[in-house]
């Protein structure tokens, strides 16, 4: 009997989500990270006598949390799409592209393209 070859998706190896579930102790919900002390950092940072209630850290991380999930999404679907197995930084700046309008894609990727240069670079 002759085999019969299929090619498969390297990037679907038995895995059945793309981001983990992996819980930290900073976890809240659903195995989502925390964001609300850095949001209290850049608010101090831009006003300083103004303060955030807790409901509004609470919107705020959801967002934060949302926006990451999406962005991961679809960096995984361009990455698996490709038939890559690595997830490159053009992947992610493709995925906000998509997903993010016009100025404000920009200026994400303008941003977090400096900060991963300054994080590199350090």
């Amino acid at each position: 009997m002759a085999r019969s070859i299929t090619k498969k998706n390297k990037c679907s190896r038995g895995h059945q989500s793309p981001i983990s579930k992996k819980k930290s102790h900073s976890s809240t919900d659903f195995g989502h990270r925390n964001y609300s002390l850095y949001v209290n950092r850049v608010l101090k940072e831009v006003v300083p006598q103004r303060r955030i209630s807790s409901r509004t850290l609470d919107i705020m991380n959801t967002l934060i949390n949302d926006i990451f999930e999406r962005i991961s999404m679809e960096a995984c679907s361009l990455m698996c799409f490709r038939k890559r197995c690595t997830l490159t930084p053009e992947d992610i700046q493709k995925a906000v592209y998509l997903l993010l309008p016009g100025k404000l894609a920009k200026y994400a990727v303008a941003f977090g393209s400096e900060a991963v240069q300054r994080y590199v670079h350090s």
